[in-house]
């Protein structure tokens, strides 16, 4: 009976066909006033768009959803859905070793550094502290100051491996890879093979993979992941993965945490800033570009902010945040 109580309550969520289903907010309890409020502290000209989904529909949007615009690192979050898809299909082992994958690059691994596995590259723990394409300086240690699993280090060099190894062991850029194993299976309405790109450098082998979508488009993603992995009734990515990957891997500190290319956060996490009234986890790039999933509020909110340059920071997003929290009905407080 348990079972099949759970079986319909999946069965009735609402997911979007070919275009986001929208619903008077008021008619769910939601703050009119509140809302308005939220549009209005928008248009400071720092964001592009906000989407507010709940219960699978949109409760709130402004600005301009269908536009294309980079999302710098939350291409770390995107490349996460893939990797779980692979690693389930067998196409990817998540205790491969760099040494099993004959990864390197211009400065030779040691062998110490070979001895990284996939599963140490998602959760920034390769211990590898070698320069990369948009180079992460800021922090870095000393080369061979930690082994492999060891030490977390928010690290380009082990993004950008994960790029390589994806195309080496699939036969597919990460760009062919969204487009058919993700945009199409969650009717994404605009993100196609040719809005990403990659980006070498003199600093590594291995390129940045560069990708530009749409807010209403990322907001399928979160819903995914909301769904732990489930579109529908097909389950997409697995539900482990989704739970794995969304879970603190590596403990940052004051309710803060890292999963599998996902930043965690606790309810009222005193050091983050995105931290609101209950436990979420988010894709974050930078200028403003957020994918923000809290699953016991049912609720994802997506920003964007296509100028980089003039967008927002966590400080500023989770104003946003909190600001949309408070328009939720009261028995969602």
């Amino acid at each position: 009976m348990a079972g099949d109580r759970a079986l319909s309550a999946r069965d009735s969520q609402i997911f979007p066909e070919m275009e986001w289903a929208e619903v008077s907010a008021a008619s769910l309890g939601w703050s009119t006033q509140r809302l308005a409020a939220l549009a209005h502290d928008l248009a400071d000209d720092r964001s592009t768009a906000l989407m507010v989904i709940a219960g699978g529909s949109v409760i709130f949007q402004w600005g301009d959803v269908a536009r294309k615009s980079s999302v710098a690192s939350v291409r770390k979050s995107l490349i996460n859905v893939l990797y779980g898809i692979y690693i389930a299909e067998g196409r990817i082992d998540l205790n491969a070793t760099l040494a099993d994958l004959h990864i390197d690059d211009f400065q030779p691994l040691t062998q110490t550094e070979q001895q990284a596995t996939v599963a140490d590259l998602l959760r920034a723990r390769s211990g590898v502290y070698l320069p990369s394409v948009y180079n992460t300086e800021h922090g870095r240690p000393e080369r061979g100051s930690h082994p492999p699993g060891s030490h977390w280090f928010y690290n380009n060099w082990d993004f950008n491996v994960l790029g390589t190894i994806l195309e080496r062991q699939t036969g597919q850029t990460v760009f062919e890879a969204l487009a058919t194993r993700v945009a199409v299976p969650l009717g994404m309405q605009d993100f196609e093979r040719g809005d990403g790109y990659y980006l070498g450098g003199r600093e590594s082998l291995h390129p940045v993979y560069k990708l530009s979508m749409t807010a209403r488009d990322l907001a399928r993603v979160g819903l995914l992941y909301l769904r732990g992995g489930r579109w529908g009734r097909r389950q997409l990515v697995p539900e482990s993965w989704v739970r794995e990957s969304t879970l603190p891997q590596s403990d940052i500190g004051e309710g803060r945490g890292y999963g599998y290319l996902w930043w965690t956060a606790a309810a009222n996490a005193p050091g983050d800033s995105m931290s609101v009234r209950a436990p979420s986890f988010y894709a974050s790039g930078f200028g403003g570009q957020y994918i923000v999933v809290v699953p016991t509020l049912d609720l994802v909110v997506v920003h964007r902010s296509a100028r980089v340059d003039h967008g927002i920071d966590d400080v500023r997003m989770g104003d946003i945040l909190r600001l949309a929290l408070a328009a939720m009905p009261d028995r969602g407080r």
